[in-house]
């Protein structure tokens, strides 16, 4: 999970380097936490929030399969 939020976050920024993905294991669930550079959060947010809903999506496809819960927080 954290990689693919990572890999998804580093594409869509213009300072790669200061994306940061923490990931919280639960039983059941996943907390991944996405951090990226102030001028950066527009882009991973877009327009109504439709970039982070996507990103959302896709995190929950991937844990899905591994029968788990996912939370992504988008975090200053």
């Amino acid at each position: 999970m954290k990689d693919l939020v990572e890999l998804i976050a580093k594409s869509l920024v213009d300072n790669p380097d200061a994306v940061e993905v923490t990931q919280i294991e639960g039983e059941k669930s996943v907390i991944v936490e996405l951090k990226v550079a102030p001028e950066d959060m527009g882009k991973v947010i877009g327009k109504q929030g439709k970039i982070a809903k996507s990103i959302r999506a896709l995190a929950k496809a991937a844990a899905a399969k591994e029968g788990k819960r996912v939370v992504v927080e988008i975090i200053r």
